[in-house]
């Protein structure tokens, strides 16, 4: 059993990090985060689904050619390979989980954005 703070985990403004492969056999990966309004990724996909749990705030996502606002206590479901990206287009910040399939972060970034540039390494997909 291991038993970690929130704060261990490496961290940017607005996500904590885990990645399942850093802890033994973990085959799960996920962030913990909070979008400020206007915030979120650029379009990208992952080899594996990935699922986002809405705590607080609303987010509106893009996945594939659907695009939908989620809100606190609604869950979104991106299967594996789909492009997607959401943005906080809330007043509010927006904390949510992000959950992905796999004990490594895999993306593929699929727009050029300045807000990729900005991101840090753990969110990019590289493994730290």
């Amino acid at each position: 059993m291991q038993l970690l703070n929130r704060s261990a985990l490496p961290n940017s403004r607005t996500a904590a990090c885990f990645e399942g492969h850093h802890f033994g056999d973990v085959a799960v990966s996920f962030f913990l985060s909070d979008s400020p309004p206007g915030h979120g990724p650029a379009l990208h996909r992952h080899p594996y689904a990935e699922v986002f749990i809405v705590e607080e705030g609303e987010l509106t996502f893009t996945v594939g050619t659907d695009e939908v606002v989620a809100t606190a206590g609604q869950i979104v479901v991106v299967p594996p390979g789909t492009p997607h990206k959401f943005v906080n287009a809330g007043d509010c910040p927006a904390r949510h989980i992000d959950i992905h399939a796999g004990a490594r972060m895999e993306t593929e970034w699929l727009e050029d954005d300045e807000r990729n540039a900005r991101r840090p390494d753990f969110v990019t997909g590289e493994s730290t």
